[in-house]
């Protein structure tokens, strides 16, 4: 019996109806365009929510930071939860949890409720994002076929992100802030009705089918959890504070008991971090996770300095998004065509460059700075190195996984992305505070925030550059055709690998077999 046993496809797979690929890859993008969206979407309505529902100060930043927190700690859990109970099932419950999440918090009536629907909100598209990326590793198996899914999937992605405070503008001004929620339901009702009907079951099976890790997954969730929660209180209450202070400490002890409970005491662990000796795998979600501390900060930096220092309003603040979100798009629709060609190492590299270098051109801009004269190129250059990025990183951090590992693989680079977000956004907001503190008494508030802001631009660009040298280490990925196909062909070696000299790209001659797909496998060269 295999890893994914035709067997699998029974129970609820068996009344879905087959499907063609352009309709499982639609799926797949529209429920990540949701789960992405709702991370940014709510920025530009957060002054509607204090109003309505009478926030602090202190207190709105739980607006997204109840989403986050859950978000970021439980996708490792939601990518094995696929694995081992279908990604068809979990993909239903991750949109049911997330469509009735949003309908819950869009009647809120008090902080509590919001925040409440928020955090379940989290953990809904904790389930459904590693999920989506499963289901197109799973299903677009060719190489040429999965770079182009992946590219697809990679722009809307990013799209969601950029695309948040556009849509939230929209509606905050001429509907109201409690549309930003209800805008996923008819999306996830349509969504679940097609998925059900079309999707067919998958997951990992056999005599050695392994158990959830609870434990493992109870851990790691508190560990990240008490990460993000630790970082996020700095904006407030200062890196040197015995809250920070003793919720990282709470931190570091959960996370070292959890990678000793993976290493030593779990059967089956959560994490295997054998996965780790892959090289494939630490850089690229290494890289990740700075890429996402750099770049996730800009959009809250650009819309508090759009509204508040040039006076935009929310619409016009989206708007001003929009060539975000379409650079976002090529880069990821080029890297996509370029990748199987030339590896995510080169892609990597490029991408991550031309990121730092609109961070730091950002880092110039004044009060009166216009946006075509000094905001628009730069900011376009931050999001077409992203959407580069997006593309090779989620290739190198699936490529030569295993089926029962696919999950798992789509989990730890969501995850990387997630957290890197949380903790480079709390970091930087808490470098753009000290400084506009420090000079708001000499230089006025609108000068000072400016100054923070561009403080904060200029170590975002510091930390790009960062993620382009961890790029530098991330393997080739080359193409190697299976063993009998041709005398150039790899083998497969002792780790179950598949092995091959990089030069030995070029398909079979003619009439030396029969026509294979070609397999793309991670090299450690």
């Amino acid at each position: 019996m295999g890893d994914l046993d035709s067997s699998a496809l029974g129970a609820l797979g068996a009344r879905a109806r087959s499907a063609p690929d352009w309709l499982i890859l639609t799926l797949a993008c529209v429920a990540q365009f949701m789960v992405l969206l709702d991370v940014s979407i709510v920025n530009v309505a957060l002054p509607a929510m204090k109003v309505s529902l009478g926030f602090s100060e202190s207190g709105l930043q739980w607006v997204l930071n109840a989403y986050t927190l859950t978000f970021a700690g439980f996708l490792l859990l939601g990518g094995r939860t696929a694995d081992l109970f279908g990604r068809r099932r979990i993909f239903l419950v991750g949109l049911a949890v997330f469509t009735g999440a949003s309908l819950f918090g869009g009647f809120a009536q008090d902080q509590t409720w919001l925040i409440t629907a928020r955090a379940v909100q989290g953990l809904g598209g904790a389930i459904l994002s590693p999920t989506t990326l499963t289901i197109l590793t799973t299903t677009f198996t060719e190489p040429k076929a999965r770079s182009r899914a992946m590219g697809i999937w990679s722009a809307v992605a990013g799209a969601g992100g950029a695309a948040g405070a556009l849509l939230g503008g929209i509606l905050t001004e001429e509907l109201s802030w409690r549309w930003i929620l209800f805008i996923n339901i008819p999306i996830g009702i349509v969504t679940m009705v097609a998925g059900r009907a079309y999707l067919q079951e998958s997951r990992v099976t056999g005599e050695h089918r392994p158990t959830l890790d609870v434990p493992g997954a109870v851990l790691v969730t508190s560990g990240l959890t008490a990460l993000v929660l630790g970082v996020v209180r700095t904006t407030t209450l200062g890196w040197g504070s015995w809250q920070t202070l003793t919720t990282l400490g709470i931190s570091a002890a959960l996370i070292t008991v959890f990678l000793y409970y993976e290493a030593r005491v779990a059967k089956a662990p959560l994490m295997p971090l054998r996965m780790f000796e892959r090289r494939s795998i630490w850089t690229s979600n290494l890289t990740m996770f700075l890429l996402s501390g750099a770049i996730f900060a800009m959009w809250f930096f650009v819309s508090l300095y759009l509204q508040q220092v040039r006076g935009y309003s929310p619409m016009r603040t989206g708007f001003a998004f929009v060539p975000q979100t379409i650079a976002i798009i090529i880069g990821a629709q080029v890297s996509s065509r370029l990748v199987v060609r030339f590896g995510p190492r080169p892609l990597l590299v490029i991408g991550a460059l031309c990121s730092a270098g609109g961070l730091f051109w950002l880092g110039g801009v004044g009060v009166t700075t216009g946006y075509w004269s000094g905001f628009f190129v730069p900011s376009v250059l931050v999001t077409l190195g992203l959407g580069l990025c997006f593309t090779p990183l989620a290739f190198a951090a699936t490529a030569g996984v295993p089926p029962q590992e696919a999950g798992l693989a789509s989990g730890l680079v969501n995850t990387s992305r997630q957290i890197g977000g949380a903790v480079g956004l709390a970091a930087l907001a808490t470098v753009a505070t000290t400084r506009m503190l420090d000079l708001v008494g000499r230089v006025g508030p609108l000068a000072a925030a400016t100054s923070g802001y561009t403080e904060a631009f200029r170590i975002a660009s510091v930390i790009a550059l960062g993620a382009a040298g961890t790029a530098l280490v991330v393997p080739k990925v080359v193409r190697v055709w299976p063993v009998g196909t041709d005398a150039r062909a790899g083998s497969v070696g002792a780790t179950g690998e598949t092995v091959a000299n990089p030069d030995s790209t070029a398909p079979p001659e003619n009439g030396s077999a029969v026509a294979v797909p070609v397999t793309v496998v991670s090299t450690d060269e």
